[in-house]
């Protein structure tokens, strides 16, 4: 049996060896290595795929964000919702451009923002909501844009984890990070959807807010040397976009082998009290970014320890919450009462996830997860 990854990288980019090889060749005998063709029909591929009206490719996932709040000409001071259960970048940008994090809970089944909590944390400086859909997993979009329009607040949608993934509307599905007025992506090489160094991309259907954020992400220029806002210099360079186009098109087979991983999973857990599965939405499609036990009466930490020791990767993401990092000291978000987010930190493990697994390797995995069970009992 081959060594248990959390993400198998290499694996997958043997299947699509010969197809990689080739357009990083093209790229570089093409002498194109920023904003050359790739990227540009990348661009309109992944907004065909999405079906949104404008994609605009950056360096990353964090700068993908940054600029989305850069785009709302927000001011100093600024309160933006956001949950505190989530990768530092979702918050970290907040801080950055001297805005005010306010950190809202999040549900115990779906690790999403919490929307009743909402408008209890809206005031007069309240100027932005950023949901995350984490794991892969959407949040409750229809009842945060329900309240978001109510109160005239613009979305950000963090989909670094989702991309993929659909939301179900009465009206139809939609692709989550294409639901409120912007959303972002991260193609990070371990994202579902990920491309072999950093990139990242936003999305929107606003003319208005496309424009504002392609001058952004190119020096604040409408055109060359005239630079009518603050901006910064982020761009998905040419061999990104090209793997990303050819792994575009393996996006949706590569979610569902990660569902047949997670249905695995979850039958072999189905046995075991106190291990609990992650829920499926019966509003959207879960994509498994992530696939996340939360462990009730279980050692968490020593059932990390125990499966180390038998080169069975594991992860705890994450284990300390967003509101508690130092870096929000002068906000004392320490203070913020955010019980189920503090409940899952302490209780969450996530196990490899990816779209090579072998069935060994996963009744691996699960037999040294029923081991420990057997031993703590």
């Amino acid at each position: 049996m081959d060594n248990i990854q959390m993400v198998d990288l290499k694996s997958q980019y043997k299947k699509i060896k010969s197809a990689v090889d080739k357009a990083i060749g093209d790229v570089i005998e093409s002498a194109q290595f920023i904003n050359g063709p790739e990227v540009k029909s990348f661009q309109s591929e992944l907004e065909s795929y999405l079906d949104t009206k404008h994609v605009i490719p950056c360096a990353n996932g964090t700068d993908a964000l940054q600029i989305s709040l850069m785009a709302l000409d927000l001011k100093p001071g600024d309160e933006v919702i956001t949950p505190s259960f989530t990768f530092i970048a979702t918050t970290e940008v907040i801080a950055l451009l001297g805005l005010k994090p306010v950190f809202i809970d999040v549900k115990k089944d779906t690790f999403c923002m919490d929307a009743s909590q909402i408008e209890n944390a809206i005031t007069d400086k309240t100027k932005a909501i950023v949901p995350v859909h984490l794991y892969g997993q959407a949040a409750d979009m229809g009842e945060i844009m329900r309240i978001a329009d109510k109160h005239n607040l613009p979305v950000i949608e963090d989909n670094a984890q989702a991309i993929g993934s659909d939301y179900h509307t009465s009206s139809g599905d939609k692709k989550t990070g294409t639901i409120g007025q912007i959303g972002c992506t991260s193609f990070f090489p371990s994202k579902n959807l990920g491309c072999y160094g950093d990139g990242g991309a936003i999305f929107t259907n606003s003319d208005e807010l496309a424009a504002k954020m392609r001058m952004i992400v190119n020096h604040g220029q409408s055109k060359r040397y005239y630079h009518d806002v603050v901006g910064c210099n982020s761009r998905l360079d040419s061999i990104q976009a090209a793997v990303l186009r050819i792994k575009l098109k393996e996006l949706d087979g590569y979610i569902n082998a990660r569902r047949k991983v997670a249905d695995y999973y979850d039958n072999f857990f189905a046995q075991f009290e106190g291990v609990n599965t992650p829920v499926r939405s019966d509003k959207s499609r879960h994509v498994f970014h992530q696939y996340t036990l939360t462990l009730e009466g279980i050692d968490r930490d020593a059932l990390n320890a125990f499966l180390a020791e038998k080169n069975i990767p594991s992860m705890i993401y994450y284990p300390v919450p967003a509101h508690k990092q130092e870096m929000f000291s002068s906000f004392n978000s320490a203070e913020t009462e955010l019980p189920a987010t503090d409940w899952l930190g302490e209780r969450v493990l996530s196990l490899p996830i990816h779209t090579e697994m072998s069935e060994e390797q996963l009744a691996f995995i699960c037999n040294g997860v029923a081991e420990f069970m057997k031993i703590e009992a």
